[in-house]
Formats: structure tokens, sequence, C-alpha cells
């Protein structure tokens, strides 16, 4: 189940190295068709896997999964990097995050009533139909569509190349990636060692099992005062401030309090990850901004620091938990965000430069 669940990441990074290089232009409309058309690729396969449970029809299956939210990442960010103010893009990347939030809360328990009520194969179906009536809809209010974007072409990808954009970029924008990697394996951890932890609280008292709804609801109703906010200055500081929180929640976990103080650490775990997330995302639009037609190669870069949190967070997380326990687990993850978001405190830029005379060579 690990492997299986580590292997779509694996292959997103493996996208964000090629993506950049195939892509020559990245258009939003022709990357969100091809998010969709991974959906129903990705339901056929699940398909098969109800008649045929091999482990390799699953990993075709994650697989695809993994394109799936690779062509989401990257018409989603090129479209607010074209579309949106520099005022307005920390609340359009929090109302994002509030869409997800209410599908992460609806998935679980559609899929579990429909799984006891029809079976696993009404599941692919009701999951195949969301995604037609995603299309239907996007095709009829037209709300990807931008004007003046150019049509994708696909060229030869060079791997060394683009590894040798990223080595540039890193330079420059190690502070962001830094943040996003580290708030990554925070939620990847959650979601592991995390749950199991939420089970042995649920035997001790029943509120326990408010304790992974606690993490996951803020976001739903904090991208709603992140967007009314309109932030969009000091968005650095403030989401490695809001990340230093996190941290600093996340140790209490380890502290052995009472069960209704883990799950109100949860709940402010949630609320702080909920306010730094769309922070973080709307730097990497405006740095994608800056920088033109070749704005791919950052949209690479940063979803490759997410897939590489989900890959490395469960394992390391599983290690430590088998070891020491999921308390105190949590608790040394918590003081390894704390002495990353105080030395990001201390030494990140104002504003993060980048070298635009070598990125107009890249063309």
């Amino acid at each position: 189940m690990g492997i299986m669940m580590s292997f779509s990441s694996l292959l997103g990074f493996v996208a964000d190295l090629v993506f950049p290089q195939m892509f020559k232009t990245v258009n939003s409309r022709r990357m969100i068709v091809l998010a969709i058309s991974s959906v129903f690729m990705t339901a056929g396969t699940l398909l098969w896997t109800t008649h045929f449970p091999y482990p390799a029809i699953f990993l075709l299956g994650m697989g695809i999964w993994g394109l799936y939210y690779e062509f989401l990442t990257f018409g989603i960010s090129q479209f607010v990097a074209k579309n949106a103010s520099v005022e307005t893009r920390a609340g359009v990347w929090s109302m994002v995050g509030v869409f997800k939030s209410i599908a992460y809360t609806l998935g679980p328990l559609i899929g579990s009533w429909l799984y006891i009520m029809k079976g696993d194969m009404a599941i692919i179906f009701i999951y195949a139909g969301f995604a037609l009536l995603s299309y239907v809809v996007w095709l009829i209010m037209g709300i990807l569509q931008s004007k003046g974007e150019k049509e994708m072409e696909i060229e030869k990808f060079y791997l060394l190349d683009e590894i040798k954009h990223w080595g540039t970029l890193f330079e420059h924008v190690w502070p962001i990636l830094l943040v996003s990697l580290t708030l990554g394996i925070i939620d990847a951890a959650f979601w592991t060692t995390g749950v199991v932890l939420s089970d042995r609280l649920v035997q001790t008292e029943w509120i326990g099992s408010l304790f992974v709804p606690a993490y996951m609801l803020p976001s739903i109703f904090i991208g709603f005062l992140v967007a009314r906010l309109k932030i969009y200055k000091h968005k650095k500081k403030l989401a490695e401030f809001f990340m230093l929180l996190v941290g600093i929640f996340t140790i209490g976990l380890g502290m052995n309090g009472s069960t209704l103080i883990m799950v109100g650490l949860a709940l402010m775990i949630g609320v702080a990850s909920a306010i730094a997330w769309p922070l973080v995302d709307a730097v990497y639009s405006d740095i994608q901004n800056r920088m033109g037609r070749e704005q791919k190669h950052v949209i690479g870069i940063s979803s490759s620091t997410v897939n590489l949190s989900y890959i490395t967070g469960p394992v390391v997380a599983g290690f430590l938990s088998s070891k020491i326990g999921e308390e105190k687990t949590l608790m040394i993850i918590g003081l390894f965000v704390v002495i990353v978001s105080v030395i990001l405190l201390i030494v990140t830029p104002k504003k993060l430069r980048l070298p635009q005379n070598e990125i107009k060579k890249w063309e």
C-alpha cells in the first residue's frame, strides 16, 4: 500500500522534470483537458482492478493519477499567474484550497457510503461521472479559457537541460522551495503517523475521532478569510511565520496531553497550514509572472518539492514511529519545522531576484 501511495508522487516528480522541456508553452485550457482525460483513464484502469486485482494494474492506475495531479497543477498555476493580479493571487489560491478541502472532506464519506451500499464499482462510475460533469461545466462556463494563450507545442525534451534550469532557479528561490517542502512533509506525516495516532485516541475517548477532521476542516473556512484580507505584501515572511506556528503546535502533540488538547492542537495546525499554503502558492505565481513564457520551469520545480515531500515524508515518519512512537515522531518533525522556520525568517531576502538575462537564453 505504501509503495502504491508513493508511486503517484514518484511519477509526478518525473513529470515535473519532463513537462517543462516537453511543452514549449503551457496552455492552461489544454492542461485542464489533459487532467480530466487522466481522470477517465484512471477510472478505466481501476475498473480492471475489480476483476483483476493485480498490483501492476493498481500501480498503472496510480501512475496515471500522478499525471492527473501534474496536469492540474501546471494548468491552474499558469492560469493564476496569467489572470490574477498580484493583490488577489493569495486569495485565489486560498479559494482553490477551499474546494480541494471540501473534496477531501466529502470524498471519503461518499466513497464509504457507495462501497457499503453499491460496492467498489459504483465508486469508480461516480468518480468518472464527476469528471464528466466538471468537463461539461467547464465547456459551458468557459472558466479556464484565457484569451491570447498560445497553443501548446510538443518538442523534444532534454533532461540535463531541465536539471540545469532547476539548479539556476534553486540558487535564487530556495527559501520558498524549502517552505513548501517542509509544509509538505508535515502534511504527509500527519496523514500517515497522525492517522495512526488518531486511531489510538479514539480508543481512549470518543472525541479522538475529531483529530483528523480538526486538522482538515480549517482550510475550508480559513480560505475565505485569506481571500478577503487580500494579502499581497510580505507573503514569504508571513508563510514562514505561520509555518513556525505549525511546528510549535506539532511539538505540542508529543507532550502527552489529554485527547481534547491533542484535538485542539490538530485544529491549530490546520489553521496555520491553511494560511501558509495559499501564501506560498501566491509567491510562486509572482515568480511565474516575472518569468514570462519560461514560467513552466518554476511550476515544475515547485511541484517537485511537494512530490518529494510526499515520497520521503511517509517513509521517514513511518520509520521513526516504529522506533519511538507516533507522539515523539511528530514532536521531532515539529522541532525540525521550527528550526527551518527560524532560519528562513532570518535569511530570506525581501525579494527573490531572478537571473533574467540567463532565463532569456533558455528559450
